[in-house]
């Protein structure tokens, strides 16, 4: 693994999981990304605000509910939080993804705390807005 990823020792829940524990009064908005749109082959779920940590996406080799993933923090300076990926996997993706957040910080920060307040195009003119790596 490189040595500039940091992993947190939890395991990441599913999206199953995670949107289990939201309550009934928690809303946010979430889009799952694929190649075409981010550069990275897989699936990168951006989401508002969702659970009580901070901005964060979670990478999926596919989509699905149930699949394993990892989480990277949305920061200047990002890095994998929490993982239930093989390691080899995450060995494998966690570099193309960190670069992606790097280059799109900003944006996925506004996105996290402001978009539930967003109207469509405003969020389609953010996904399309998004830099490639």
């Amino acid at each position: 693994m490189h040595e500039n990823i940091a992993v947190w020792s939890d395991r990441e829940p599913t999206l199953d999981e995670e949107l289990s524990a939201l309550g009934e009064e928690d809303i946010f908005d979430m889009a799952n990304l694929g190649e075409a749109q981010t550069g990275v082959p897989g699936v990168i779920l951006i989401s508002t605000a969702m659970g009580s940590h901070g901005p964060r996406v979670k990478y999926y080799l596919k989509a699905g509910r149930h699949q394993p993933s990892f989480s990277v923090a949305v920061s200047p300076e990002p890095r994998v939080v929490a993982n239930s990926l093989p390691e080899r996997d995450l060995a494998r993706m966690a570099a193309p993804v960190i670069a992606w957040v790097a280059a799109n910080h900003d944006a996925l920060a506004r996105f996290w705390w402001d978009g539930p307040d967003w109207m469509n195009d405003e969020v389609q003119g953010f996904i399309a807005g998004l830099k490639k790596v």
